[in-house]
């Protein structure tokens, strides 16, 4: 279930109120006339679930709440009411499969602001990765995999796409490759440093490597893993199984990838470069594929899940 507080002016209560009572899976709807101060208005509350939860906050948006009030939206992890189960059931499809557009755009296109921290994670990463590939440490590879923070702009450009938000697009493009730009220069840096220590050298490059070899040597195998990897993270996204996103980020080469190719580049080996960038392009081109694809497919799926409800009559809270 989830728990909407709004803030609504005074005129258009009695609107929301009844678009909340109209929405298939709503109940607990509260109204506290002229409790807001900042904005002034009234306050209203309801819980609804979390598969009807879309439909209400673009029904909500439609009222223009979001312009001259607030919406608040928070996941409730325990509710004991006959009630809430009754709108659970009333409501289309399964809560875990539903999807949050507004929240999911909104959680993409802060995953996918360029800023320092954001940039210190994917270095501090592809740093990892570099000292991965360097030793051929395939457990230094895995833990680097699952720093990189590279999947949200990754969603958010699927996300974007799906969404036709041009400036999403735009935003999560830049925040890739700005961001794995500096990473890889960084990386750079950081492997001729640890090559005046002593720590890096040339015979590691070339060493032949079997632990981590397949990192410049990108198949159709690479694409294949990086497409489903794509499908399991933005279901993640979108579902109530986000603990599934560590394992999407330990299953795909990208920053792996891109610290090779740092490494390789730092060291003249450009054979290594050219395979290695080849391996970050096929990954960051499956993910963002399959995440388009994911996201149509459950576009189409929820419309038809909507066409098959019978709009309730009447309030949906009903009694118990």
């Amino acid at each position: 279930m989830l728990h909407l507080r709004l803030i609504t002016p005074a005129d258009k209560t009695d609107a929301v109120a009844r678009l909340i009572e109209r929405t298939v899976g709503t109940t607990h709807l509260v109204v506290m006339p002229g409790a807001a101060r900042s904005p002034e208005g009234d306050v209203v509350m309801c819980d609804v679930a979390r598969e009807a939860g879309d439909e209400l906050i673009s029904g909500l948006r439609g009222l223009h709440i979001d312009t001259t009030g607030s919406i608040a939206v928070e996941n409730i992890d325990l509710s004991l009411s006959r009630l809430a189960d009754r709108a659970e059931d009333e409501a289309p499809g399964e809560g875990a499969d539903a999807v949050l557009w507004e929240a999911l755009t909104d959680a993409t296109h802060e995953e996918s602001t360029l800023n320092v921290t954001y940039v210190a994670f994917l270095a501090v990463a592809t740093m990892l990765a570099a000292c991965g590939v360097m030793l051929d440490n395939a457990i230094l590879i895995v833990g680097a995999m699952a720093v990189g923070p590279e999947f949200g702009p990754l969603a958010g450009i699927s996300t974007a796409l799906v969404r036709r938000a041009p400036r999403l697009v735009w935003r999560s493009l830049w925040a890739l490759l700005a961001g794995f730009a500096a990473a890889m220069v960084l990386t750079a840096g950081f492997s001729w440093l640890l090559d005046l220590f002593g720590l890096f050298t040339r015979s590691m490059v070339e060493a032949d490597r079997p632990n981590t070899s397949f990192i410049w040597k990108p198949d159709w195998m690479s694409l294949v893993v990086a497409f489903l990897a794509g499908i399991a993270g933005t279901l993640s996204l979108t579902s109530a199984k986000s603990g599934a996103l560590i394992g999407v980020a330990i299953s795909v080469t990208t920053v792996p990838a891109a610290a090779n190719a740092a490494v390789a580049f730092a060291y003249s080996d450009y054979a290594q470069t050219w395979g290695s960038t080849g391996q970050l392009l096929a990954n960051l081109g499956g993910i963002v594929l399959a995440g388009t694809l994911t996201l149509l497919a459950q576009k189409w799926f929820w419309a038809k899940q909507r066409k098959r409800a019978t709009p309730a009559a009447g309030p949906a809270q009903g009694t118990p």
